[in-house]
């Protein structure tokens, strides 16, 4: 048997989740690479292993453990096991020999040839033998079942409470939806064929259609989730005749926030994030946006006082985007939500600065973490007597008790964002 005969989806699927292991990169990063030369049912396959495995990842992992008897796993092969686990169990298309066959021939490939026998064997004997799988508690039980760090579940009981909190972890799990929003540029796309968002100027379809991809590529569309797509609909709703962006890059927001700006700066902190920046608005058809490279949160190099809406989408932990990015869960570190909230407060002071009199300061991230949302805006406002909050234009529902928006992906079936609106009053 050799690797030779491992189908190109999943070949590329296991490249992809061992970077994602081994490297902590993004499978939104790696896939649109690993799946450029693939054919349109390969790229397909080797979306939904990938992404499937990840949603699935600490509950697979707890099968393999149990058949496993205490037995040290190499990464690679874990993950050769976690794709003919997936296979096995949430794919019902795909027969069972050719789950196991790949598997196997999955440690071939990673030069594992010695663990051919134990790949086979694990896999062969959870068909025999139907798992139950034993949990500590309650907790334990949610938090393997939807595959959700035990710390994040309880922070989310926590903040939302038990019903809450296992709703969003299983509206986490699900597939979302593919928006997208026209951009300045003129498209041929025929767009009677696509549903309109319920929430947003944006547009949905069930699959990635050749004439999508074509569209994009053109700049005539931007894919963008509904949840950004609110934040960048409110934004551009105050029609500023001056714009800042301060946390711009990649550029999704700026291209829909300021399309009726006379002046557009939009700026980010990494040299490479604003050379991303400036073609992602050339290809949206933004040509009047200055694009510049600072620290938001030391300084922003521009005069005070003279924009009329400030748009800060904050750097934040995205613990809202999980549905996307469904590694973020394993990746995220508790620690980041002692430190973020310092950034993203120092961010906002700043960015306050350069608004003029009435103006529009627009405070945003794509977290579900109270400590990056209600507690830096209340530490923002208890700061500058000279801001109010006013409600942002979005459904009532999303509107909080705070006067904030918050989005949820159980309850509205999109990415969960935060928003706050405020005005200078001085």
């Amino acid at each position: 048997m050799t690797a030779k005969i491992i189908s190109p989806a999943r070949r590329a699927a296991f490249d992809v989740l061992l970077r994602v292991e081994l490297e902590r990169s993004f499978s939104s990063t790696l896939l649109p690479i690993a799946e450029e030369h693939l054919s349109v049912s390969d790229r397909a396959l080797c979306h939904e292993l990938t992404l499937g495995t990840l949603r699935r990842q600490m509950k697979l992992d707890r099968i393999i453990d149990h058949f496993a008897n205490g037995k040290k796993i190499d990464p690679a092969i874990r993950i050769a096991l976690r794709l003919g686990f997936y296979q096995l169990k949430y794919l019902d298309r795909i027969p069972y020999h050719s789950a196991i066959n790949e598997s196997v021939n999955l440690a071939v490939y990673a030069k594992k040839i010695s663990a051919k026998g134990f790949v086979n064997a694990i896999l062969r004997r959870s068909l025999r033998e139907p798992v139950e799988l034993k949990y500590a508690d309650g907790l334990d039980e949610i938090a393997t079942e939807t595959s959700h760090p035990r710390w994040l579940l309880e922070k989310w009981v926590a903040q939302f409470g038990l019903e809450k909190a296992k709703s969003i972890c299983i509206g986490n799990n699900e597939i979302p939806n593919l928006s997208f929003r026209l951009t300045k540029k003129d498209t041929n796309l025929d767009l009677s064929s696509f549903k309109r968002s319920k929430f947003t100027t944006s547009f949905i379809s069930e699959t990635l259609t050749p004439d999508l991809r074509s569209a994009a590529q053109d700049g005539g569309i931007y894919f963008q989730d509904e949840g950004s797509i609110l934040i960048a609909d409110v934004a551009a709703a105050f029609e500023p005749a001056r714009f800042l962006d301060v946390c711009a890059a990649p550029g999704g927001k700026t291209g829909r926030s300021a399309l009726g700006a006379n002046t557009i700066i939009a700026g980010d902190l990494r040299w490479d994030r604003t050379l991303f920046l400036q073609q992602n608005l050339l290809n949206q058809g933004v040509k009047n946006a200055y694009v510049v490279q600072y620290n938001a949160a030391n300084a922003l190099p521009f005069r005070p006082e003279v924009f009329d809406s400030v748009l800060v989408d904050a750097p934040c932990s995205g613990t809202g985007t999980i549905r996307h990015n469904p590694e973020l869960r394993y990746l995220i570190d508790p620690n980041d939500l002692n430190e973020l909230p310092h950034k993203q407060l120092a961010i906002l002071k700043n960015a306050s600065k350069m608004l003029a009199k009435d103006g529009i300061l627009i405070y945003s991230t794509c977290s579900l973490e109270v400590e990056e949302n209600e507690n830096v805006c209340g530490r923002f406002l208890s700061e500058h007597i000279n801001f109010e909050i006013i409600k942002p234009e979005i459904p009532d529902h999303m509107i909080t008790d705070h006067g904030y928006g918050r989005t949820f992906p159980d309850r509205d079936n999109i990415d969960g964002f935060f928003i706050a609106v405020f005005r200078r009053n001085k």
